[in-house]
């Protein structure tokens, strides 16, 4: 059941379904409380467990395909939902079965295609990489690669905002509405590009000088679903997202012995 309404006194509903992160800088944990610090509800599909802290992933295990179908069908067929992001499938059953799952649900659908994280560890398997092109991103409303992912799914190697435009180009090949191109990675400000391939949308912000950006894309694609939740469109949707995710990473704090985390209550720290 979708719930695509809102209605009066209750938060906007949106349904992450990613992985666990163990230290809460990325991951389901980032999900849920980017929609709590954006006034939604968040509800949760675990799709995979990971050991992980500050300095990496020390390991990782899939739920079983049936456990995630239950989780999806326990929560959108008695709660409904509004948005829906996804994040770390892990392998090609997961991707596919979480796609046939998507099939049916007429919210939108923010894909972070999550293939490597923060510290260089892979948390997807190579053979699902075709899997998240032919059965994932056709569903997508909004696709949300950083360039890595795009690398991977694409092949295109982005240096400046001119690839940026063959990387979106690329990826909406696949068939997603619109291509969210995170440029976080280049030198400079940071500007991504968000585009149908008719309308093109850059969205500039400051570099921030902080090293402590674990989480970062988790938190713009679920600040993203979260607007649309809200029932934003697209464009605006994701300014918004992106102004979050800005102050999020100028917040972010040291954790552990290595990267530390984005701030997910800036605001709230700000009061």
């Amino acid at each position: 059941m979708d719930d695509v309404n809102p209605r009066p006194g209750r938060p906007p509903l949106v349904l992450t379904v990613a992985g666990s992160d163990s230290g809460g800088g990325a991951g389901i944990q980032a999900d849920l409380k980017t929609m709590l610090a954006l006034g939604t509800h968040g509800m949760s599909v675990i799709a995979a467990v990971t050991a992980q802290n500050s300095l990496g992933v020390q390991g990782y295990w899939e739920l079983p395909v049936e456990a995630v179908r239950a989780q999806y069908r326990s929560v959108v067929g008695d709660i409904g939902v509004q948005a829906v992001k996804t994040g770390m499938l892990a392998s090609a059953a997961l991707v596919e079965t979480v796609a046939e799952l998507l099939s049916g649900t007429q919210a939108p659908v923010v894909v972070d295609p999550v293939g490597v994280s923060k510290h260089g560890d892979s948390l997807l398997a190579g053979d699902a990489v075709d899997s998240v092109r032919s059965a994932l991103l056709p569903l997508a409303t909004v696709v949300t690669p950083n360039l890595d992912e795009v690398a991977q799914l694409t092949g295109v190697q982005v240096t400046g905002e001119d690839s940026m435009r063959e990387a979106a180009a690329a990826m909406l090949a696949y068939g997603p509405r619109w291509a969210l191109i995170k440029g976080g990675h280049l030198p400079g400000e940071a500007v991504d590009l968000l585009t149908d391939g008719t309308r093109e949308h850059w969205l500039r912000a400051p570099r921030r000088e902080n090293r402590h950006t674990h989480g970062t894309g988790c938190t713009l694609a679920s600040a993203l679903a979260a607007s649309l939740a809200k029932g934003l469109d697209v464009p605006a949707a994701a300014r918004a997202a992106k102004e979050y995710t800005t102050g999020a990473i100028e917040a972010g704090f040291p954790l552990g012995s290595g990267l530390g985390p984005v701030h997910h209550g800036w605001r709230l720290a700000e009061r």
